[in-house]
């Protein structure tokens, strides 16, 4: 096959024009594309449950059990990605180490009151693990981005 020299040229042009993509970039779109998963989609079904209500009586849990199959994967995903994100980074200095301390309390808060929120019976204790669930991810959520300068 015979390329043509203008051919060969004007792709070289378009590669120069775009940003390459890099192993970073990957790491870091895992990380946003799996703390979308896990934060949105808590405030999303929050904002879903007083009509899944009126349904169902059962439409609320069903909607749950739904969305821990995906939440639950994308929190391994968060894991695993903030761990790659901190070993990448060498030595950010105290006040990075301190932020990143608050952000990985925030993190073990999410997901130890997800788990209990999943295994709630009482409406209470569902009210109180699904509200200090979304809080605690969504102030993860915003120290990540502090912490992304």
């Amino acid at each position: 096959m015979r390329v043509h020299r203008a051919t060969a040229q004007s792709y070289s042009q378009t590669m120069d024009a775009v940003l390459p993509v890099t192993l970073d970039a990957v790491r870091l779109f895992l990380h946003v594309l799996a703390a979308t998963v896990w934060v949105g989609g808590q405030l999303v079904l929050a904002a879903l449950v007083p009509v899944l209500r009126r349904v169902s009586p059962e439409g609320p849990r069903a909607a749950a059990r739904a969305f821990n199959r995906v939440a639950w994967a994308a929190f391994a995903v968060l894991i695993a990605t903030g761990v790659w994100n901190v070993l990448a980074l060498g030595d950010p200095g105290d006040a990075y180490r301190t932020t990143l301390i608050v952000k990985l309390v925030l993190v073990a808060a999410s997901g130890i009151t997800a788990f209990l929120h999943a295994r709630a019976s009482r409406r209470t204790a569902l009210a109180i693990f699904g509200a200090m669930t979304g809080l605690t991810a969504v102030g993860a959520l915003f120290i990540g981005v502090v912490l992304a300068g």
